[in-house]
């Protein structure tokens, strides 16, 4: 049988780990799909031919628009990144009948229901394994293999980074800067770090993640998000003398009153095993009302194991070229005439429990007046750290962890409090999530 032709927008990190992966294993991959699937086309400003396998056979230009108009090519595999002219791409490739394959996890949660729309219509798939958690098949996993399941909640790690500067933090005792220059040094951070450590990628991907776990359209903007910056070695340590650790978590529930959709730093029990994820790892959590909770671990991101879900892709796409469209795995998981309109909460409505940190002048009186606050606003103190001053130091850190409460009544407690004569400077408040 006649091999699928692949066009490979990108030659870079991703690029270069498909193409090697494609041409390396083809044999197997040929076994698992029924046909060949080779680059016949190949679209690139720079890459490094010393960094590929053999480029015979493949026409490679820095055109990739006529890449997506090429006839011979049947899937394009758009691995540029970023959302234009990945957009003006995609769409030209769906209006000429091609299937796509994409690691771009911003293109498709800024631009995914307009792109899932055009392919629905002309017939074709977008397959993007890749755009989140690297080569964890966790998109898989929620939209095929817990078919069965109502989705209660997911929590996941979902950037490397981010987890990276954690771990230093807590393993080394290291600053978040000084973590962050090593992460930027060994090249798991960008120069400009702020997709990262602001939680900005994450929240592409748990976009994805909420879509496809609750049959909602995506709603990126709807999405609350919150970095890491503001994290110190000092919180990481109270966290552990708690019994918690801090992680950068994505977080997406369903609740009678709507779908939950957040990342931002999180204590989760140590005894978590997602707690225990350390370094550049991804993992994923996904509890199902008939599954219970499930687990999903491996590399993030990087050449190979990213290839690896690109390349499980098109072996995918591979195999349904000749499928009635009407009967493929619904971009979303869900059939587009049934999904829901849940709204995504305000994070105002987000009922969670929380890790509070401030400097209290160190007199009588001032843990009472806090309480009081605290309790006119419905919270109950769970557990209390309060450390005795250092030399000379006229305030004390008062650490407290707090029972679940909404979101709204959290912040006028910390407005109040933080007005207080006897609370110099402002309240560190880190949201704490039990995963049971």
């Amino acid at each position: 049988m006649k091999p699928v032709r692949v066009g490979l927008l990108g030659l870079g990190t991703v690029g270069g780990g498909t193409f090697n992966v494609l041409k390396r294993n083809a044999e197997e991959i040929t076994r698992r799909a029924g046909r060949g699937i080779v680059v016949s086309r190949a679209a690139a400003r720079e890459y490094d031919p010393s960094r590929l396998e053999s480029l015979e056979g493949v026409t490679v230009s820095d055109d990739a628009f006529a890449v997506v108009e090429d006839p011979e090519v049947d899937i394009v595999v758009e691995l540029i990144g970023g959302y234009d002219p990945a957009r003006k791409l995609v769409l030209e490739a769906i209006a000429n009948g091609k299937h796509v394959v994409t690691a771009n996890k911003a293109l498709i949660a800024m631009h995914g229901n307009e792109i899932f729309a055009a392919a629905h219509k002309r017939g074709v798939m977008v397959a993007f394994e890749a755009a989140v958690a690297g080569g964890i098949p966790i998109i898989k996993a929620i939209r095929e293999g817990l078919a069965a399941n109502h989705i209660e909640w997911l929590a996941g790690i979902i950037n490397g980074t981010g987890n990276f500067i954690l771990t230093e933090m807590r393993d080394k005792g290291r600053s978040f800067d000084a973590a962050l220059a090593e992460a930027q040094q060994l090249g798991y951070a960008e120069v400009d770090p702020t997709f990262d450590i602001e939680g900005i990628d994450a929240a592409h991907k748990l976009t994805i993640l909420g879509s496809i776990a609750f049959g909602v359209p995506l709603q990126f903007d709807k999405c609350y998000t919150e970095g890491i910056s503001h994290v110190t070695r000092e919180d990481v340590d109270f966290a552990e003398q708690l019994g918690y650790r801090i992680k950068h978590l994505g977080v997406a529930k369903r609740t009678e009153r709507g779908i939950e959709l957040r990342v931002h730093p999180t204590l989760i029990p140590h005894r978590r095993l997602i707690a225990n994820v350390d370094g550049v790892m991804n993992a994923v959590v996904v509890k199902g009302d008939a599954v219970g909770p499930t687990l999903y671990y491996g590399a993030g991101a990087g050449s190979l194991p990213t290839a690896s879900a690109v390349v499980a892709d098109l072996v995918d796409v591979t195999r349904t070229l000749t499928a009635d469209p009407e009967n493929r795995v619904p971009h979303l998981a869900f059939q587009p005439d049934a999904m829901s309109d849940l709204p995504i909460l305000p994070m105002d409505d987000v009922e969670t429990a929380y890790y509070l940190r401030m400097q209290a002048l160190d007199k009588p009186g001032v843990l009472a007046e806090v309480a009081r606050i605290l309790g006119d606003n419905g919270i109950s103190i769970e557990a209390l750290i309060q450390k005795e001053p250092g030399e000379h130091a006229d305030t004390v850190p008062l650490i407290m962890l707090t029972h679940r409460v909404r979101e709204r009544a959290m912040n006028d407690a910390i407005a109040r409090i933080e007005a207080l004569e006897s609370i110099p400077g402002s309240i560190t408040r880190i949201r704490l999530e039990y995963l049971q």
